[in-house]
């Protein structure tokens, strides 16, 4: 009977040693930081926060005076998204390029959860 007794008071004190342990929570990759001009700290998102990607979708809607295209694509892993339907900037060489409708490849540059798409090609 004492053995059993141990082992349960062994056993709690495991929990609640596991039970309070602090969770660590994700970090973010170091981010330079620069005084702006009424001498707050602004950060900006340095060069390796930037993730060139390639993708491969449709076209759905295109924004020639706004500079934006919008794609229908499949994942896309280097970024970690599922497949979706995202708008996205885009220069007047890619949004003169195709049509809505059009099958494309794309290559885009990403930062935090927006991209712009800096090619693109009919399939």
């Amino acid at each position: 009977m004492t053995y059993v007794r141990l082992t349960l008071m062994l056993g709690l004190a495991a929990l609640t040693a596991a039970c309070n342990k602090k969770v660590e929570t994700p970090t973010a990759a170091p981010t330079s930081r620069a005084m702006s001009a009424n001498g707050s700290m602004a950060t900006e998102a340095s060069a390796a926060n930037t993730i060139d990607a390639r993708g491969h979708g449709t076209v759905t809607a295109i924004d020639k005076t706004g500079g934006m295209i919008t794609l229908k694509h499949e994942a896309i892993p280097e970024a970690n998204w599922p497949a979706m339907t995202m708008a996205f900037k885009a220069a007047p060489a890619v949004t003169h390029a195709v049509v809505v409708g059009d099958k494309v490849t794309f290559d885009l540059k990403i930062k935090g959860s927006s991209g712009e798409v800096t090619s693109i090609h009919k399939q």
